[in-house]
């Protein structure tokens, strides 16, 4: 086997993984609205690890590519798990739950790889498969952890609001994408990098906790 085809299949290895990352990221907020008495995603089949059921081929297949040969960067997002608060107990609290089990599974996958490279050892295939898978997984849980509508940052912090602030910052989801996109945009553009001088530093902590080089 070429050097060629073993750098193609670790690329793809970590793409499968990291793909797979974030459909676990999306099962699990399914998953606990379902423990806290929404079965939506369950009954749209959307608690399958099937990647078919979770494809948005706007945010999963277009929009990746659009940025990636018109701006130089990646970014996309898998379908939306369906959620209905309505059912919850408690529309707040269990909302903000349901939202922070996508970047809790994230966090989990984060140690899970980090077991992975120290059993398996820094040198090996499988140790330097991990830090990708570690660290991209990381970036993951603290993006969608950013408290702009609506990502899940957004829900989480609902959960302290009161019920008037939080109907009136949870309704701003149209606005709070097009400022994160800007964000992003502007960012890549003017080589700014805002949103990574945030979360870079953590994740070389959170890295540096679990031993794992960034």
């Amino acid at each position: 086997m070429t050097s060629n085809m073993i750098v193609f299949l670790f690329k793809a290895g970590v793409i499968a993984v990291i793909f797979y990352s974030i459909i676990i990221h999306e099962i699990s907020h399914g998953i606990t609205a379902y423990w806290l008495g929404d079965d939506t995603a369950k009954r749209n089949g959307r608690l399958s690890l099937n990647p078919i059921k979770h494809i948005d081929w706007f945010g999963t297949v277009i929009l990746p590519l659009v940025l990636y040969y018109t701006a130089g960067f990646v970014f996309g997002y898998a379908k939306p798990v369906p959620i209905n608060p309505y059912n919850f107990n408690n529309f707040k609290r269990d909302t903000g739950l349901t939202a922070a089990a996508g970047p809790i599974s994230n966090i989990l996958i984060a140690i899970l790889f980090a077991l992975v490279y120290h059993i398996s050892g820094s040198n090996s295939i499988l140790g330097v498969f991990s830090i990708p898978v570690i660290q991209i997984n990381l970036f993951l849980a603290l993006l969608n952890m950013i408290p702009i509508p609506p990502l899940d940052g957004s829900k989480v912090l609902g959960i302290f609001l009161s019920d008037e602030a939080y109907f009136k910052y949870t309704a701003q989801e149209r606005t709070g994408m097009i400022v994160f996109f800007a964000i992003i945009l502007i960012s890549n553009m003017f080589h700014l990098n805002v949103i990574g001088k945030f979360i870079f530093p953590i994740i070389s902590f959170v890295s540096g906790l679990l031993g794992v080089p960034t």
